[in-house]
């Protein structure tokens, strides 16, 4: 069995948003044909964090990660090609550590760019570079004005340089969609050394069916800038059009809060619920689970896991970006305030159109979306990182 070394920047339990819920599933896959080191940035006190990991994991380290420091600043920092943000949190101990463990392992893995960069100077070794995402960042480029434009302008470019520079450095890298993989050809990536490797969802049916209430649901957590911009676009756009017709219907928000200022959106009738220690029964329980994304990058999780629970789904087109999925099959699909409570409502009214989503939609999930063969891809691609390292040499 090949012997893996997984680095990661956030620790990956428990699986409670889209990054930990990914690698989660992949380490139990990828331990199936490996074995296991995992380092990553975490409290090594935390044994009820670190223990569950241990069942996929040969081995399971937490570094404490080092404080942020205020480097970076000035032209030194402007001049510097690492963003500020990486300067500012480098771990010496990270860097240190990992020098040791190279070379007694046969390939690496490095989960998204912050943990990729310290796999970047050790090139004898096969690496993959997990889940680029470039996307949020140009986002936020392209959409800015006056003042601001110019700074984010700044921003993307030195990041976009940045992000090529670290792929460059690898042997093959891997995104979630083909969206996210033009992004990296237009910055000039060889695309040709980019995966595919989509995200997936435990296999559906997993839970009995649930009386749903007159509520609505948003799984995700508003501590990511994309998520906390489409609840507010719901709350104070759309929300209130459905009101007018159903003047009872709540809104559910799931995911943490953690130093978000949410005091304008918990309005009457809509909860911020915190962490939950299982989303999946207030998913069932809910009449729709809306998306009404806007910006952001990646493949929408929390879409896959409504569509495996077997809640209907009204999506804007941003929502489902890198899915393959087909409206009016699968999902039900809005963009404009009006347009999306109409569509809602629609939902939330003809059951019959319910139950055939919900069908469609479970049976994509497990032909196309299952953990499992994610997982023998992501192994597939490590080892075609080994063969290239191996013809390289």
């Amino acid at each position: 069995m090949l012997n893996l070394l997984v680095v990661s920047t956030w620790w990956p339990y428990p699986p409670d948003n889209g990054s930990r819920l990914r690698a989660y599933h992949l380490l139990q896959e990828l331990s199936k044909q490996c074995r296991i080191t995992l380092i990553g940035f975490g409290d090594p006190s935390g044994e009820a964090h670190i223990e569950p990991l241990r069942a996929y994991c040969d081995r399971v380290e937490a570094i404490r990660p080092t404080r942020r420091t205020e480097g970076g600043h000035g032209v030194r920092g402007l001049l510097s090609p690492v963003p500020r943000h990486y300067v500012q949190t480098e771990s010496a101990t990270m860097r240190s550590r990992l020098a040791e463990l190279v070379a007694s392992h046969d390939a690496a893995l490095g989960l998204q760019i912050d943990a990729a960069r310290y796999l970047v100077d050790h090139r004898d070794l096969p690496r993959v570079f997990e889940e680029v995402e470039v996307t949020m960042l140009r986002e936020q480029f392209t959409s800015a004005r006056g003042p601001a434009r110019l700074r984010y302008g700044m921003t993307w470019w030195k990041f976009s340089r940045f992000i090529r520079s670290v792929v460059d450095a690898f042997d093959l890298a891997t995104v979630v969609s083909a969206e996210e993989r033009e992004q990296l050809r237009q910055i000039g990536c060889d695309v040709d050394r980019v995966a595919i490797v989509p995200n997936g969802v435990e296999a559906a049916g997993t839970l009995p069916p649930a009386d749903r209430a007159d509520r609505l649901i948003y799984p995700g957590s508003v501590m990511y800038a994309a998520n906390l911009d489409a609840v507010r676009y719901f709350v104070c756009d759309i929300l209130p059009l459905i009101r007018r017709v159903r003047p009872g219907v709540s809104f559910w928000v799931t995911g943490a809060t953690d130093g978000v200022d949410v005091s304008d959106l918990a309005v009457p009738g809509v909860t911020f619920t915190g962490r939950l220690p299982d989303v999946r029964p207030a998913i069932a329980g809910s009449a729709a689970c809306v998306v009404p994304l806007r910006v952001g990058g990646g493949t929408r999780l929390k879409v896959l896991e409504a569509m495996a629970i077997g809640t209907p789904v009204v999506s804007t087109p941003k929502g489902i970006e890198g899915l393959d999925v087909a409206p009016e099959r699968h999902v039900i699909v809005a963009e404009s305030p009006q347009a999306f409570a109409t569509q809602v409502l629609r939902v939330m009214d003809d059951p019959t159109l319910v139950a055939r989503l919900t069908r469609d939609a479970r049976q994509l999930v497990n032909e196309r979306y299952a953990w499992g063969p994610i997982g023998e891809a992501l192994a597939g691609v490590i080892a075609d990182a080994v063969r290239h390292q191996a013809a390289r040499r």
